[in-house]
């Protein structure tokens, strides 16, 4: 039986939580996955899932399309911030490659759509907050922790407005203060950061508080806990409050190849602290258990999971573009000459230019994996791949590993294909440029094949296998690939379905019968 924590059991990093009513609403980081920055509510704290997202595309660039030999693997959105104020809701965050900070709003979270504005300029990590006085402050930073005044609308930081450093960092540590959330509780301010002091031996999240924001910030520990896993400390996220008035906190743990994975936390005020236990450790489960016990504001409600299986049979009746399902998410921006749902069913994927590698392949379609144990089957049809061509499905990481067919001097060609850690660590850049590497290879005669693979990340085995049905039954090809958390692509691991061209485009493959299976 899993344990509560970590609550999510994939990869949502950076949340930020709000309630509205009876409906708790979050955000987290996506970066280089579109559409982006997912809605997520729930009514239970425990449940989740999605229901809207924010934006189809930031700036439409080169690299966001993956065109040429550009991509923005490793950045993109980062850590968003979320508020609901005088009826409006507000997301803001900052694009790291593109340099600009966004500010989207809606009058309707769930249906509505997003109102897109920007700045010029970098607040890293940002969090807003609306005070009482009618003034908008945004705190940001890495080490030196700032605040700063925005115009009302948020159209530009406030000429002659507050901006300053308000919390220096002076501790020896492997990780600055970032992260910030900021919130005004009772006539206090408050900022939580998350930090990793070399004295602590993991990531911590600290508070910080004043009576006024010109005022010197008083600082105290909140968590110093890894809940059993050696060295990967819980930090870094919002709180929310309940509508009996208790307070949770929304924070994440780093969990190896599967991602950052959000960790719920109780908390209360203790002399005007937010307050988690004398140990600074996490509450027990069965304490967990039992808060969460009074939270359930919807008992009846039936969730969505945030994984699903497609047979890819849309209502194409105006359109080959349909809204697919909420759980799925392109690998950069996806070019629409490129995909299409056929009207007999299936997703079809052309290749619209020669890719090196994988990461290169546009179009790409991909799902978050699950933990501890994940795995996805899919039929596709190659007979449209042209020579050079490979498709399939793939764990898709720096380190990936994939199981396709190739067409190989026009020959067709069941293939595992990985990239090791040892071979991504070489590349100065956050996307390489080498063919992957062959591990396994069967000529095959037919041109419907069935793959599967498997991922296993119990007790950090991260370890993903291969399977593949070519009219024989599914067939184990031996191969087990380890799978990594790096700062090349800095997301967790993710099911795709690709197929990408090493000589000419123009090849098609036709994907059917996607089945995504997970260990509750």
């Amino acid at each position: 039986m899993q344990s509560l924590n970590p609550i999510m059991k994939t990869d949502y990093p950076d949340p930020d939580v709000i309630r509205v009513g009876n409906a708790y609403y979050m955000v987290s980081t996506t970066m280089y996955f579109f559409p982006g920055c997912a809605i997520l509510r729930s009514y239970d704290l425990v449940n989740w899932e999605i229901v809207n997202y924010v934006f189809d595309k930031l700036e439409d660039s080169s690299a966001e399309n993956l065109e040429r030999e550009e991509s923005i693997y490793g950045h993109g959105m980062w850590a968003p911030t979320l508020r609901f104020h005088n009826g409006i809701y507000y997301i803001a965050f900052s694009s790291v490659d593109i340099k600009k900070t966004y500010f989207f709003t809606t009058d309707d979270i769930e249906k509505g759509k997003w109102e897109k504005h920007y700045m010029d300029g970098f607040f890293h990590d940002l969090s807003l907050l609306f005070d009482d006085d009618g003034r908008v402050y945004v705190t940001y930073g890495n080490g030196d922790i700032w605040i700063t005044e925005l115009e009302p609308d948020l159209s530009a930081i406030k000429e002659g407005g507050l901006s300053k450093i308000i919390i220096r960092d002076t501790d020896d540590v492997y990780l600055r203060y970032e992260g910030s959330h900021i919130y005004k509780i009772d006539g206090y301010y408050y900022i939580f950061l998350i930090h990793w002091p070399k004295s602590a031996g993991m990531r911590t999240q600290v508070v910080y508080r004043a009576s006024d924001l010109n005022g010197e910030f008083e600082r105290r520990d909140l968590v110093i806990d890894d809940i059993g896993n050696p060295g990967r400390g819980v930090a870094q996220g919002g709180i929310v409050d309940t509508p009996d008035g208790k307070w949770v906190a929304y924070l994440f743990q780093d969990c190896g190849a599967v991602g950052r994975v959000p960790v719920i936390v109780p908390l209360t005020f203790k002399d005007g602290f937010p307050y988690v236990s004398d140990d600074l450790k996490i509450p027990s489960e069965k304490n967990i258990k039992k808060f969460l016990e009074k939270q359930n504001l919807a008992k009846d409600h039936k969730y969505d999971k945030l994984y699903t299986s497609d047979d890819f049979k849309y209502d194409v009746t105006m359109t080959s573009h349909p809204g697919l399902k909420m759980q799925w998410q392109w690998n950069h921006l996806p070019c629409d000459s490129g995909w299409k749902i056929k009207h007999e069913g299936g997703l079809e994927i052309k290749n619209t230019k020669i890719a090196t590698n994988l990461v290169h392949a546009r179009n790409m379609l991909t799902q978050r994996m699950m933990m501890p144990k994940c795995s996805a089957t899919v039929t596709i049809d190659v007979s449209g791949i042209k020579d050079g061509d490979v498709a399939g499905i793939c764990a898709m990481q720096g380190c990936y590993g994939l199981v396709g067919v190739r067409n190989q001097s026009f020959q067709k060609e069941l293939v595992v294909m990985v990239r090791k850690k040892e071979e991504v660590d070489r590349f100065d850049k956050r996307i390489d440029y080498m063919p992957g590497n062959v591990v396994f290879s069967r000529i095959i005669n037919t041109d419907v094949v069935k793959l599967k693979i498997c991922a296993d990340f119990t007790g950090g085995k991260d370890t993903a296998y291969f399977y593949y049905d070519a009219g024989d039954g599914m067939i184990d090809t031996g191969v087990s690939h380890k799978l990594y958390f790096g700062l090349d692509h800095f997301t967790g691991c993710r099911f795709g379905l690709f197929n990408f061209a090493t000589k000419q485009p123009g090849g098609k493959a036709v994907f059917n019968d996607f089945e995504y299976e997970a260990e509750d």
